[in-house]
């Protein structure tokens, strides 16, 4: 019963269900939208055993829990039972771009996270397999473990329909109705025949011979549906304040759905197309002055980007990398940074005299090695400033390392060392020096910057 304590502790010390607006979760992170954050007692919510940390980052509370993360999400579901009807009466803090922009994507990623990194993983070890010539590319069972692995990226927008309804409160069947409209044959293979500039591809349907519906291919994609869920929200609220009670429970539904996909169909949609292109080629552009020196900026931002919650901000720009290149260099610099704080963390387990201090730390940093690096930074170098300082220098020197020499990714995996055989190919070489340069940099300027203890 010590979990279910302490997260009865938890809702005490946020100020009460009533309190709560709406709760989701990440990889190890239980994320908070509260009414008042200055209810919030932070260093209580610290002490609690099985919380590895908390903090309020852009008007958002996060505690922070590891692997653990969704039992106690459950339970604490299961604790509040519904969330935000009692607090869906008080006025809200009104929140900047900057966090409204965070609360959405973490909560709209967070929970598909599984999902992704899974297929991810199987991904890239089929990409090895290929490398290492265990397996015929053309045989049947690439094909079917591709599909596997493959079916998550290329429905995405399914999987983000259902999560951006829950964060956004939309009827999730609707979310998806709309997203069965960006991903619908007709249009797919409406933008596969213009792409391969087939005669008579049109680069437009037109609605009644007066709205033009642009023809793009939105597998995969990412910001056109998200979009797509808000726009459906503020519909099915005007459509169901003007409709006739007595018709509201079939007219509703029917015109909000007409109305939200004609929305994502004509407008939302090629918008966010543009807007995810427009991000890559930021991306790109930075690439384009230096590789080098886009890796080290990344690098540098991406270990105070975790500890500040913001890392799932790239997320998107990854993803898009992958409808729109194939490939992605992103995802590359945040496996530098994660061995980089493994290599860390390890240094202070091995420098450190207090047996108990050791077990945790040894802990930390192979939950670190293996992609979930939480532990660490929270339980580990938050308390070694200068470890997190070297940590820091190593993944931003790595990352400068690999993109210099061009190190890409072909889809997505989660960021762990088991993440190597998704590199083997032309890049292996650098990828596979990166890492040892990550792990053995931050490990020595550790164990040289913070002192032995007594």
């Amino acid at each position: 019963m010590e979990t279910q304590d302490a997260i009865s502790r938890i809702i005490l010390l946020i100020g009460g269900k009533e309190n709560i607006n709406n709760v989701w979760h990440c990889m190890t992170r239980l994320r908070f939208d509260l009414i008042d954050d200055n209810k919030v007692e932070k260093e209580e919510i610290k002490k609690l055993p099985g919380v590895l940390g908390a903090q309020l980052q852009s008007d958002q509370l996060q505690i922070i829990i590891g692997p653990k993360v969704n039992s106690w999400y459950e339970r604490l579901l299961a604790a509040l039972g519904t969330v935000g009807e009692e607090a869906a009466e008080k006025p809200r803090q009104r929140k900047g771009l900057v966090s409204l922009f965070m609360d959405t994507v973490s909560g709209v990623f967070g929970p598909i996270v599984p999902a992704i990194a899974g297929a991810g993983m199987i991904k890239g070890l089929l990409a090895g397999l290929i490398a290492l010539k265990a397996v015929p590319q053309n045989s049947d069972s690439v094909m079917i473990i591709d599909l596997i692995a493959s079916g998550v990226f290329y429905f995405l927008p399914f999987f983000l329909a259902v999560s951006a309804a829950k964060i956004f409160k939309t009827n999730e069947y609707l979310a998806v109705a709309v997203a069965a409209c960006l991903m619908y044959p007709t249009l797919i293979d409406a933008a596969k025949a213009l792409a391969a500039h087939h005669e008579g591809a049109a680069s437009a349907l037109w609605l009644l011979n007066a709205v033009p519906i642009p023809v793009f291919n939105y597998a995969s994609s990412v910001i056109p549906v998200i979009f797509s869920v808000l726009a459906l929200k503020y519909i099915y609220a005007w459509v169901d304040r003007i409709m006739p009670e007595v018709l509201k429970t079939v007219f509703t539904p029917t015109l909000a759905l007409f109305l939200g996909a004609l929305a994502a169909l004509v407008v939302i949609g090629p918008v966010g197309i543009w807007l995810g292109k427009a991000l890559a080629w930021f991306i790109e552009g930075l690439f384009g002055i230096s590789a080098g020196f886009a890796g080290l900026v990344v690098g540098a931002i991406r270990p105070v980007a975790i500890l500040t919650g913001m890392h799932h901000a790239m997320t998107p720009i990854a993803l898009q990398n992958f409808s729109d290149r194939g490939y992605d260099m992103l995802m590359p610099m945040m496996f530098m940074a994660n061995m980089s704080i493994a290599g860390a963390t390890f240094a202070i387990w091995r420098v450190s005299k207090n047996r108990q201090e050791r077990t945790v730390t040894l802990s930390a940093a192979i939950s670190a090695l293996l992609g979930i690096t939480e532990p660490a930074l929270f339980g580990v170098l938050t308390r070694y400033k200068k470890a997190f300082v070297a940590a820091t220098i190593a993944s931003s020197l790595a990352s400068a390392f690999i993109a210099f020499f061009g190190v890409r990714l072909y889809g997505y995996i989660l960021s762990s060392i088991f993440s190597l055989p998704a590199y083997i190919g032309p890049y292996f070489i650098f990828a596979l020096s990166g890492v040892a340069i990550a792990i053995i940099l931050s490990f020595t300027l550790t164990t040289l910057l913070v002192r032995r203890e007594p």
